[in-house]
C-alpha cells in the first residue's frame, strides 16, 4: 500500500479525496433511485379515481388515491379529503401549493450534493495535475538537466492521473443528477396536473 501511495506522489491525497467522493456519489445515487422509484406511479389509478369523484363516489375515489405511493397521490388524497370536508377556495389552493412544494423539496434532497460533486471533482483533479506538474519541473530543475525523459514522463503521468480520476467521479454524478432532476420535474408536473384536474372536476360537477 505504501509503495502504491508513493507512486502517486503529490496526487495521492487528492486521489484519496476523489475516491471518498466517488463512494459518496454512488451511495447518494442508490438512495435517490430507491426514493424516486415510485414518484411517477399511479397515473392510471388517479384517472380511475377522478372518474369515481365525477360520478359522486367521493369516498371510493379517496380510498383509491390513498393507496398510491407517489407524491401526486399524497397531495391529491389530501385535496379530496379537504374538498369532502368543505375546505375550498384560495385557502385550499395555497395549502395544496405548499404541500406540493414540500413534496418537490423532499424529492430534491441530496441532488445538490450530486451536482456539487460533479462540479468539484474535475477541479480537484486539475489541482492534482497542476501540483504534480510543478513537482516534476522542480525535480527537473534540481537535476540541472541531468534527468532523463523517462523520469519526467513518470512525473507527468502521475500528475495527469488525478485529472482522469476527477473526470471518472464527475461524469457519473453529473449524469445521475441530470436524470434524477428530470424525473423529479416530471413528478412535480404530475402533482400539478392531478390537483388541477381534481379542482376542475369539483368546480364543474356533472349535470
Amino acid at each position: 500500500m505504501s509503495g502504491w501511495w508513493n507512486t502517486l506522489g503529490t496526487g495521492g491525497p487528492i486521489i484519496a479525496v476523489l475516491a471518498a467522493m466517488s463512494l459518496l456519489s454512488l451511495a447518494v445515487i442508490v438512495v435517490k433511485c430507491l426514493a424516486l422509484w415510485n414518484c411517477r406511479s399511479g397515473a392510471a389509478m388517479r384517472d380511475e379515481a377522478f372518474g369515481m369523484w365525477r360520478s359522486g363516489d367521493k369516498h371510493g375515489a379517496r380510498k383509491a388515491v390513498e393507496a398510491g405511493r407517489s407524491p401526486a397521490d399524497r397531495v391529491t388524497a389530501y385535496a379530496m379529503q379537504a374538498l369532502a370536508s368543505g375546505f375550498k377556495g384560495p385557502a385550499l389552493e395555497a395549502e395544496l401549493q405548499r404541500r406540493g412544494n414540500d413534496e418537490v423539496a423532499q424529492m430534491n434532497r441530496l441532488i445538490r450534493l450530486l451536482e456539487l460533486i460533479a462540479m468539484v471533482s474535475p477541479l480537484l483533479g486539475l489541482l492534482g495535475t497542476v501540483l504534480g506538474m510543478i513537482q516534476s519541473f522542480q525535480e527537473l530543475e534540481l537535476a540541472e538537466g541531468a534527468a532523463n525523459a523517462s523520469v519526467l514522463a513518470g512525473g507527468i503521468w502521475q500528475a495527469l492521473l488525478t485529472t482522469a480520476a476527477g473526470l471518472l467521479v464527475a461524469i457519473p454524478a453529473a449524469v445521475a443528477a441530470g436524470l434524477l432532476s428530470a424525473r423529479i420535474e416530471s413528478a412535480a408536473q404530475m402533482i400539478e396536473n392531478s390537483v388541477g384536474r381534481l379542482l376542475l372536476i369539483d368546480q364543474n360537477p356533472p349535470v
